[in-house]
């Protein structure tokens, strides 16, 4: 594994390509880290596509202390990683918190992004009572607590390596400042991404497991992110939880592949 970097105003983004053909970038959600994408790649690789799996600013192995973490500051980072892979176009797919960064990343320089994906995106932030807003608290602060959290994101199936991911995504997140990282990406930001989406003129798919917890109704989520675009579809992928790609790698590959094929990537 190579990982290579791009040099930023505020950092360093590290990003590590397999594959060769059109260009796919991934971008994952908080608290983890590229390793998220680790058994989605081989089956897009397979399919012909170049695959950059990035790790968000203050994530993995990204540095940390950024003045912003704002999905429009994440989406700058993904559209440097693509001009260092030779401008794309580029489709870029983001997980959960990562699902806005692709929005402002595709309205910021449409030449270099030629289809987006939103896995799991908030279309609202969540509405927290007295007793989960503390949770959460303790959530943002405490990687052990994280890494409890993350494992209920799973309520169907998880990989066969989940708990060496997770024990090594708790390690990394023990290091100075990435806490502080997470925090930053979950801090509210304007305008919010569901502002730009009108904007955004290239294709769009929504992809949302059946079972993700973190929704009340997920077929009722995605329809709701569909709606925000120009043109957009929503996908479902059955038993999946909050992460298809990583619960359900090859339905998540098979609905990618062929969006991508709309995308011209």
């Amino acid at each position: 594994m190579t990982v290579s970097y791009v040099e930023r105003d505020g950092g360093r983004i590290a990003y590590e390509v397999h594959g060769q053909g059109p260009l796919v970038v991934l971008s994952h959600a908080v608290g983890e880290n590229r390793r998220s994408f680790r058994h989605l790649v081989p089956l897009l690789v397979a399919a012909g596509h170049r695959v950059a799996s990035v790790d968000v600013r203050g994530h993995g192995a990204s540095s940390v202390g950024w003045p912003s973490y704002a999905p429009a500051r994440v989406g700058a980072d993904l559209l440097a990683v693509v001009r260092a892979l030779g401008g794309g176009p580029a489709t870029l797919v983001g997980s959960s918190s990562s699902a806005a960064a692709v929005v402002f990343a595709a309205t910021d320089d449409p030449a270099l992004v030629n289809g987006i994906v939103q896995v799991s995106p908030f279309v609202e932030d969540p509405k927290l009572n007295p007793f989960t807003r503390l949770i959460q608290t303790a959530v943002l602060r405490s990687p052990r607590m994280f890494g409890l959290f993350h494992r209920t994101l799973f309520p169907c199936d998880r990989p066969a390596d989940d708990a060496a991911y997770r024990r090594a995504m708790v390690a990394n997140l023990r290091e100075p400042g990435r806490m502080a990282a997470m925090r930053g990406v979950l801090a509210p930001a304007e305008p919010h991404w569901t502002a730009r989406a009108p904007e955004v003129r290239q294709p769009v798919l929504v992809l949302m497991g059946t079972k993700d917890p973190d929704f009340r109704d997920p077929g009722a989520a995605a329809r709701a992110a569909r709606r925000l675009f120009a043109t957009a579809e929503a996908r479902m992928i059955d038993d999946s939880g909050h992460y298809p790609h990583a619960d359900q790698p090859a339905r998540t590959a098979a609905q990618l592949t062929e969006f991508l094929a709309v995308t011209g990537a």
